[in-house]
């Protein structure tokens, strides 16, 4: 089985996730902010069936591509939080509320370490203007 760069693990989760139209999907480059790993990948669901279906769909696309799977899943059953664990990729589903109340894009943005996919084209882009 050949590498897997934890970029493009980031890119097959934001595709799962797009699969099951999830909302605002954006990657965090933390690997200079932190030890835990490379990438988080952040996405919102409307509600609990979607954040599971966005949960499972991670789980199953990503170890059908990529032949991974998660160290860790926390809250994919409950609806609010979903996180699972790659090891260098974190992934972090919310219901809209849950997102706004930990806002993590707050917390790890420092205005060039984010990038949102865009579910038409399956790329990454950046939001902040090259200088």
């Amino acid at each position: 089985m050949k590498e897997v760069t934890s970029k493009a693990l980031a890119i097959e989760i934001c595709k799962a996730l797009s699969d099951k139209l999830g909302k605002d999907i954006i990657v965090l480059y933390v690997r200079e902010k932190t030890d835990l790993c490379d990438y988080f990948v952040i996405a919102s669901g409307s509600n609990a069936p979607q954040i599971k279906a966005m949960g499972e769909r991670v789980e199953e696309l990503v170890e059908k591509n990529l032949g991974l799977v998660p160290s860790r899943t926390e809250g994919v059953r409950d609806g609010r939080w979903a996180v699972l664990d790659y090891g260098d990729v974190i992934a972090h589903i919310f219901n809209d509320e849950t997102r706004l109340f930990y806002h993590l894009e707050r917390l790890w943005t420092d205005g060039g370490n984010i990038e949102h996919f865009n579910d038409k084209t399956g790329e990454l882009y950046s939001a902040t203007p090259e200088k």
